[in-house]
């Protein structure tokens, strides 16, 4: 029996057929979907005062971009944006690492006020913090968006710590113990450096999301990405180039989650071949050591016998 029909039997002529044709029934009905939404999108249509409309990849729609002023606008926005989530990053990873600290504290009195404001935050939506900041404490767009951004990721990335940290085996703690640490310095020194390049890709994953998050700001009047474009730019020109607008929008922000996301899967590829390396390392190490006992054990006896 091979390897990948452990668990299960292996498809016959009839089942590997039928899954053939499932595939191509199922490639065809996708094409058939694009082919719909992009004849849909070409089609002219009506507006409201009767006057027939191009299509969306008509090129009276994308002749804004000729303009270096529409480009500067977008790129003013993209820096917002970036900058958004570059602040939101860095303290939702602070915050984070100090929540995992408190949530995991032997203390009660310290780790269950701590639990109650982790699950607390995480289940605010992000546009009411938002809100929220924004009208009690009147701290600007920008700090509006960091803020909450800070607050609801730096929770999530809080419960990924929390989670790597009891994933450890407890050898890892008692062996700071041992050598006379206490308890918060083995968890500073020696659990939490482990735990953290553990849930590293869980972390590069959640900052993507963080950073799509960004475009809530368009509620709280912040200039990003997408509220420069949609609204700014679209109520400027017309809003017969609301579509062309949002494709570069949408264009920009794919660019840059992919961008994460190829960082995070690259993370995540990097500490396992560093994994993979420790332990070949580690098997070398023993084997050298287990090949020199043997001769030392090899020489001992050899002695022992000339010597009779």
């Amino acid at each position: 029996m091979s390897g990948s029909a452990v668990l299960f039997d292996a498809p016959g002529p009839k089942a590997r057929r039928l899954s053939r044709i499932l595939s191509i029934v199922g490639i065809v009905a996708i094409a058939a979907g694009l082919a719909w939404v992009v004849m849909t999108l070409a089609a002219p249509r009506p507006s409201s005062g009767g006057v027939i409309l191009p299509g969306m990849f008509d090129p009276i729609r994308w002749d804004i971009f000729s303009e270096a002023i529409v480009w500067e606008s977008i790129g003013r926005a993209t820096i917002a944006t970036l900058q958004a989530a570059g602040i939101s990053a860095v303290g939702a990873v602070i915050l984070g690492v100090i929540l995992s600290i408190l949530r995991t504290a032997a203390n009660p009195l310290v780790r269950i006020p701590t639990t109650v404001l982790i699950e607390f935050f995480r289940g605010m939506p992000v546009l009411l913090m938002m809100l929220f900041i924004l009208l009690v404490f009147s701290t600007g767009a920008l700090w509006a968006v960091v803020s909450a951004l800070i607050v609801y990721n730096g929770t999530l990335i809080g419960e990924a710590l929390r989670a790597g940290i009891a994933s450890l085996p407890k050898g890892q703690r008692e062996a700071g113990l041992s050598l006379g640490l206490s308890p918060l310095r083995t968890r500073l020194l020696i659990e939490f450096p482990q735990a953290f390049r553990q849930m590293l890709p869980i972390i590069i994953a959640q900052l993507v999301v963080l950073l799509k998050d960004t475009s809530l700001g368009y509620i709280v009047g912040y200039p990003e990405l997408l509220r420069q474009t949609t609204n700014y730019l679209a109520n400027f020109y017309g809003n017969r180039y609301m579509f062309s607008l949002f494709f570069v929008a949408l264009a920009i922000y794919l660019t840059i989650n992919l961008l994460l996301s190829w960082l995070a899967r690259w993370v995540a590829r990097s500490e396992e071949r560093k994994r993979a390396g420790a332990k070949r390392k580690s098997d070398k190490t023993i084997l050298d050591s287990t090949k020199a006992a043997s001769l030392q054990a090899e020489a001992s006896g050899s002695g022992g016998i000339g010597g009779l």
